[in-house]
């Protein structure tokens, strides 16, 4: 770079190469990855579709499609940004989640539950902890995530699980080992998404079924984020996300969860007695 020989053009591109990789420290902190160095084709590759620097899934009435994570984790955050399957989307499922392997496997997940063209998307998430979910939340967006394109992350650490939606918490799952809840702590997990037609139970629970006459259905994506702690048998990490700021929400992300519940919450199985007459002992916690 002395005297930055070569003309102004070079000169010029080298300071926007440093700017850019700059930018990418600063706002991603570990890793500003394009798609393959972090994630691979894991269902019909033939359906994962790259155009630069977006990757689409393609549903249609041979098959929907997957990508998962290269590596798995424990701890950190995820992120990644969406633009959803726009107008006649019903019966159809966008899934990104993250999980372990097994039987006792744990899971955070957010599933996009497609809609008929003018209503809006349900959110439904859920949280599996050894094996066992049933902890489903449905949520409408505050916005159109098919028009533009919606960050969507996880904040996973010894002590909170929070789903973010642009960076305002949607849901949070607390370690409450200490009433006998297992919490997400020593499975690594992956990272995935999918595209797939369910609309046995997706859309107004399955009244509405998929129109393969509005195929192919596709969900796209950008700007992948991984700032975790990669697992290595044997070995520990530790970095920011395990300092106390980020034990629980500050003030103003509690109010932005209360804002998120008190607007769009359409279903907290916390509040569903038919299916939990007694309230799960996490939900018990709330009151």
């Amino acid at each position: 770079m002395a005297g930055c020989k070569g003309g102004h053009m070079i000169c010029m591109y080298w300071w926007v190469l440093i700017i850019v990789i700059m930018l990418c420290s600063l706002i991603v902190g570990s890793q500003c990855a394009a798609f393959n160095d972090l994630f691979y084709p894991n269902w019909a590759a033939d359906h994962v579709m790259s155009h630069g620097d977006l990757l689409q899934l393609k549903l249609d009435h041979t098959s929907g499609a997957g990508f998962a994570s290269k590596s798995t984790y424990i701890f950190g955050k995820v992120n990644v940004q969406m633009k959803l399957v726009p107008g006649d989307s019903a019966g159809t499922v966008t899934a990104f989640y993250m999980s372990s392997q097994g039987d006792q496997h744990d899971e955070f997940d957010y599933e996009f539950l497609g809609n008929t063209s003018g209503e809006p998307y349900v959110v439904q998430t859920n949280v599996y902890s050894n094996g066992v979910g049933n902890r489903e939340q449905r949520i409408y967006l505050w916005f159109d995530p098919t028009a533009n394109f919606h960050s969507y992350s996880f904040l996973w650490n010894r002590h909170q699980a929070v789903f973010f939606v642009d960076d305002v918490p949607i849901r949070v799952f607390w370690n409450n080992e200490k009433v006998g809840v297992p919490y997400p702590e020593t499975q690594p997990m992956g990272v995935y998404s999918s595209i797939w037609n369910a609309d046995d139970w997706a859309t107004q629970g399955g009244r509405i079924k998929t129109d393969w006459n509005h195929a192919p259905f596709i969900s796209t994506y950008t700007n992948f984020n991984i700032d975790a702690c990669k697992y290595n048998p044997g070995s520990s990490c530790t970095s920011w996300w395990d300092q106390p700021t980020y034990a629980s929400l500050n003030a103003k992300q509690s109010m932005q969860l209360k804002w998120v519940h008190d607007k769009y919450m359409i279903y907290d199985y916390c509040t569903d007695s038919v299916r939990f007459p007694t309230p799960p002992p996490e939900c018990a916690l709330l009151t």
